[in-house]
């Protein structure tokens, strides 16, 4: 599947406004943002969390940068056969990547099916 940065970033604010307000709403100083491909250009990786976890935020202090959500579009359009499908695996992607910003690691989201 094939599409420009700018029709693929539309898709993920729409993702993300679709997603629940007592998801979002409880995220402080995080960014979102599309990169093409992850750093070592694989296209394996869909998203990243870049930050400190709500729960490691003890050590947080004040002036640091945002935490970054990043979602990689070449990644997400290899996986993906039509629209409808990257819909959903952003949506997954971006509900993964915040479950981290929460505190949630990877063996959990394998437990509830969002990984």
């Amino acid at each position: 599947m094939e599409m420009d940065a700018a029709t693929f970033e539309r898709l993920v604010v729409d993702e993300l406004d679709a997603l629940p307000d007592d998801m979002v709403e409880g995220l402080d100083n995080v960014v979102f943002v599309v990169e093409d491909r992850s750093d070592d250009g694989g296209l394996d990786l869909l998203g990243l969390y870049d930050g400190h976890a709500l729960t490691e935020r003890d050590r947080y202090g004040v002036g640091e940068l945002p935490d970054r959500i990043i979602l990689y579009r070449e990644a997400h359009l290899a996986v993906s056969a039509d629209e409808k499908a990257l819909r959903d695996e952003i949506h997954t992607t971006l509900v993964h990547e915040i479950a981290h910003y929460y505190g949630i690691d990877d063996e959990r989201l394998h437990e509830l099916g969002w990984a």
